[in-house]
């Protein structure tokens, strides 16, 4: 009889511990939820975009350039597209266009539409992006700098020069290769790093309304994870035109320019997106950035919510530091996609560079 008191009363704590962690799992629920509407509201609040009518820059360059595969270190293929006189152009400057988190090499339409022709160009997909593969191996930040470094192994004409240009986590992928690669920088003439960031992408992002409620702050950690490693597919529709307007542009935003960056992100693997997204949660490639020892320019939207504009100064203030900085650039009213957002200034940037080099 004492043993079956006994174990009642163990029965009874468990069920006591039992519904308290249930209580707090709801609570937490709670207040993802409040953050996540917090979010969805403010989106919903954004200004409607302009539609003023097409954007000729966003139109595929297929007729000039070629498609092709670099084969990484553990044997995935990565798609890349080259100019067809990538070998053979006079300029011993190639642009070397590197993408960011759920885009692709159409992001770099208005950049290849105004270079390809009067330079050589070449634009790849990360690993499970666009149409790269993904592979099996799990993906990390440094999986970024030596899928770069396969493409200018295998791409890059001997003797001729590239001109990095990386957006989002292009950006990371170059101060990730740095990191790795520093000792070979004999092949880089110069960076661009454009909305961008060395470290805490996910931590430091300004998506999050400041009227949230204080209360939600514990489980802001759990918001960002999920926002990024989540592998939800992501539709095309009225909704998600809204958040991509939100989360990636400016408020001023081209109807043009929203949808089109909210098609290119629904195309992507939701499982690839959730990958990556763990990959880049704990970010940290500052070494890289110290690394960097040639001419690089900086350059960020005064809107971007991703990677804010504090971001851009960290790393400006480093390559001034280290006497590498090109020019530091901040684009009034843009969000994070400057390079389709801004491309008539993005490509004059780029122009005084190959002017430079």
């Amino acid at each position: 009889m004492v043993s079956e008191v006994h174990s009642g009363r163990r029965r009874s704590r468990r069920k006591r511990v039992g519904l308290a962690g249930a209580g707090a799992a709801g609570l937490v629920v709670g207040d993802v939820a409040v953050v996540v509407g917090g979010i969805v509201r403010a989106a919903t609040r954004y200004p409607r975009p302009v539609d003023d009518g097409p954007d000729p820059l966003l139109v595929n360059p297929g007729h000039l350039m070629r498609s092709t595969v670099v084969p990484t270190a553990e044997g995935s293929l990565l798609h890349a597209e080259v100019s067809l006189d990538l070998e053979d152009h006079p300029s011993d400057v190639v642009l070397v266009f590197v993408h960011g988190w759920t885009c692709s090499t159409r992001v770099w339409n208005p950049q290849v539409n105004r270079f390809a022709g009067e330079h050589p160009v070449i634009a790849y997909d990360h690993r499970g992006h666009g149409l790269s593969e993904m592979g099996r191996a799990r993906v990390t930040v440094d999986t970024l700098g030596q899928d770069l470094e396969a493409v200018l192994t295998h791409l890059l004409p001997r003797g001729k020069r590239a001109v990095l240009v990386g957006h989002s986590v292009g950006g990371t992928a170059i101060m990730s290769w740095a990191k790795q690669f520093a000792g070979v920088d004999e092949r880089i003439a110069a960076v661009v790093l454009a909305s961008t960031t060395p470290r805490d992408v996910v931590q430091e992002q300004a998506l999050t309304p400041a009227s949230r409620p204080r209360f939600t702050d514990p489980v802001m950690p759990l918001v960002g994870r999920a926002f990024v490693s989540t592998p939800l597919p992501l539709p095309s529709n009225g909704m998600t035109s809204r958040l991509t307007h939100y989360l990636a542009l400016g408020p001023e935003a081209r109807a043009a320019h929203v949808d089109f960056t909210d098609e290119m992100i629904s195309r992507g693997s939701a499982k690839s997106r959730a990958a990556w997204g763990s990959a880049i949660y704990r970010l940290n490639v500052v070494a890289g950035l110290e690394a960097l020892s040639v001419p690089t320019a900086v350059v960020v939207g005064d809107r971007d919510l991703l990677t804010p504009p504090k971001h851009s100064d960290f790393m400006a203030e480093v390559l001034d530091r280290n006497g590498v900085l090109l020019e530091y650039l901040t684009y009034a009213g843009a969000g994070h996609m400057v390079p389709i957002e801004r491309a008539s200034s993005f490509n004059t940037l780029i122009d005084d560079i190959l002017a430079s080099v």
